[in-house]
């Protein structure tokens, strides 16, 4: 990857982004490259977090579901950095999952390491392939399409 970022922490994240706590699922943006369309980012998970409290006490897992979350909150910072769409105009949403895969559970303790790619990417959609990685080993991967919509 170019190395046009070195890291956005999550102040920068909220500037691009409107989630926020408990929804913004992303620490730090270490890598953006807008050329080639690749971004990787880390979240750390911390027992504190809401959602370690019913699932499951005896045995603390982060869903799967808010891995692929933070994917594409990742996947929408990539698409409107790309864009270079005033993120105050427009909003990111989901528009389809494929080919999710959760090969590894994510603990307590983990940090995850977040690579994506555009497989094309578009000022109103996008396709953005990716993994999540604990430890250097796969724990989700999945391919997401995004759309814009006007705030």
């Amino acid at each position: 990857m170019s190395e046009e970022l070195k890291y956005d922490d999550v102040l920068k994240i909220m500037e691009v982004l409107p989630h926020r706590y408990p929804m913004l699922l992303v620490d730090r943006i270490l890598e953006l490259d807008l050329e080639n369309g690749k971004i990787k980012a880390l979240k750390n998970v911390t027992f504190n977090e809401e959602f370690f409290q019913g699932h499951f006490p005896h045995f603390p897992v982060m869903p799967g579901v808010l891995i692929v979350e933070a994917m594409a909150q990742i996947g929408a910072y990539l698409m409107i950095k790309k864009s270079g769409i005033d993120p105050s105009e427009i909003t990111v949403f989901f528009g389809s999952i494929e080919n999710a895969k959760f090969r590894k559970p994510v603990v307590p303790g983990d940090q995850i390491i977040f690579e994506l790619e555009g497989v094309s990417l578009r000022k109103s959609s996008g396709k953005i392939k990716g993994v999540a990685k604990v430890d250097g080993e796969v724990a989700v991967e999945a391919t997401l399409l995004a759309v814009t919509r006007k705030v």
